[in-house]
Order: C-alpha cells, then structure tokens, then sequence
C-alpha cells in the first residue's frame, strides 16, 4: 500500500519547516514514498549556490541511504501562491529513480499531480 496524497503532502508540509533559506527565503519541503515507508528532505540553501541541495534531491537521498529505490510518488510543498515544480537537475534525478513515479505539487491553498513522465516527456536515460 502506497502513502495517501493528503498524508505526503502534511509529511512535505512538515519537513518544509526545517528548510535552511537564507539567501532566496523560498522554503521547500519533499516528501516521497515507497510503499508506506516515508523519506523527507529540505532545501538546504548555501552561499555557494551550487553547494545547495533541493528538497526533492535530499528525500531521495534519505531513500537510498535506507536501502529503498523505485519511489511510487513525491510530494513537493511551498508556500508560494502557485505550486512550484521540481527544478531541472531535481526532475533528472527523479528519473533516475522511477520514471513513472506520480509528482505532487502543494501550497497550503493548492494542489496539482502529474506523472513524471508528463513533467519530461523525453528524458534522458543510459540504458543498462
């Protein structure tokens, strides 16, 4: 059995709390899940712009560190008017994960799903 939307998007709603955005002030929390086993991340922003992580990348982290893979959805929460979707670099790592994962985007008056495979109709893949 696969984690509820509405439980996701609290558990993203959650983690979001913890996000460390002093520099864009634009707090992001992700949730992911496979089957019922929930991993969270945060943005974790850094004066080096390109030493910060996304919420999106850290959930998948805490995943593998777990020893799981193959995530079934994600839910992405933020307290902007419109949801935000995964930026580039998290979109091609989540295809590495499941291409067919479904993607959650929230606000707190908000809600939009999509398959990843919609978000990238063309992905780019190694074949192994």
């Amino acid at each position: 059995m696969t984690a509820s939307d509405d439980d996701l998007v609290a558990a993203a709603e959650l983690a979001q709390k913890n996000a460390y955005a002093p520099y864009s002030r634009f707090r992001v929390g992700a949730a992911l899940c496979v089957g019922e086993r929930v991993f969270v991340g945060c943005n974790v922003e850094n004066a080096s712009y390109g030493a910060t992580i996304c919420a999106e990348r850290g959930a998948i982290m805490a995943m593998v560190v777990a020893g799981q893979a193959a995530p079934d959805k994600i839910a992405i929460f933020t307290d902007g008017d419109e949801p935000a979707m995964p930026c580039g670099l998290c979109r091609q790592v989540l295809i590495e994960h499941n291409l067919k994962m479904v993607v959650l985007t929230a606000t707190p008056s908000s809600r939009r799903s999509m398959k990843l495979s919609d978000l990238v109709p063309e992905p780019f893949v190694l074949k192994r």
